[in-house]
């Protein structure tokens, strides 16, 4: 899971870094945000609560940042999520919004650990962000750091099984149809159990 520890890059994705749609790479965007700003890497690291190794490795793509860093970035920043691994921004807001994400769409944000969609990203500044994941890891050694943040999370199980592990409580096993609510403020990660990459919709707070 993207949000459960920062996992090396193995391979580029086209929409993710950069490719055939010319988009520049996250890796890139936050270079550039860093930049933008005149901060250096310490002083980035104390504005987004994210290492200063970590943020050098990012920005050489050596990294792929999950969803809770990319998160503490984009907060730092004060700014969406999603601006991070898309190239508009959205400027102020309006009452009624509502976006919509058809099926098989999401911007995608991969690591050695889930595969994550973030759904209905075209609208920027909201309260929690919803992302479709299909659970690829099956060890908690898959994750050199277990995730942390001020979030709170809801998770449901659309297909498969998984295990939510924290370091309070056993790990949880859950099924197709169950689902968890939990503050994430406490180290967890997630892992599929079986063959099958266990599939998850889940909401997480801004």
């Amino acid at each position: 899971m993207l949000l459960n520890g920062e996992t090396l890059v193995m391979k580029k994705e086209a929409n993710l870094n950069g490719g055939p749609t010319g988009e520049i790479t996250v890796s890139e965007r936050i270079t550039a945000l860093r930049q933008e700003h005149g901060l250096t890497l310490q002083e980035c690291a104390r504005k987004t609560g994210v290492a200063a190794s970590t943020l050098s490795k990012i920005e050489r793509g050596e990294l792929s940042p999950t969803v809770t860093t990319l998160q503490k970035i984009a907060a730092g920043f004060e700014m969406d999520v999603t601006d991070l691994l898309t190239q508009s921004r959205q400027v102020g807001l309006m009452q009624g919004r509502r976006a919509v994400s058809r099926k098989g769409e999401g911007k995608s944000h991969t690591s050695m650990s889930c595969d994550n969609f973030l759904l209905c990203h075209d609208l920027k500044n909201k309260r929690m962000v919803p992302i479709r994941t299909s659970v690829t890891a099956r060890s908690t050694d898959d994750y050199p750091v277990w995730a942390h943040s001020d979030a709170e999370i809801y998770l449901y199980v659309v297909k498969g099984r998984m295990q939510l592990h924290t370091r309070i409580y056993e790990p949880l096993d859950l099924e197709e149809g169950d689902s968890v609510y939990y503050d994430a403020n406490g180290e967890h990660c997630w892992t599929s159990v079986g063959d099958e990459d266990a599939e998850v919709l889940w909401v997480v707070t801004t």
